[in-house]
């Protein structure tokens, strides 16, 4: 069995180096898309929240007109009459 040459442990050296490199920069990644996921979540979470008020306050909305302006006819004319 040959030894192995300088060249091959150097170049061996260096697809380890690349491969922890590559590990490393895959690692950040995954937390990242982690952390993007959460934010995500999150926000969808506040915006579903904010969609439930939005539907309430104009439930009551619609019911404060209704009470102030029960008759049509008792609605005031429009600013340009």
């Amino acid at each position: 069995m040959p030894a192995e040459s300088s060249s091959d442990l150097f170049s061996q050296d260096r697809l380890e180096q690349r491969l922890v490199e590559l590990e490393t920069r895959l690692a950040f990644q995954e937390h990242a898309v982690n952390e993007l996921s959460e934010a995500l979540a999150d926000a969808r979470a506040e915006s579903g929240r904010n969609a439930a008020l939005l539907m309430n306050l104009l439930s009551d909305l619609r019911k404060l007109r209704g009470d102030l302006y029960a008759d049509a006819a008792d609605e005031p004319p429009p600013p340009h009459y």
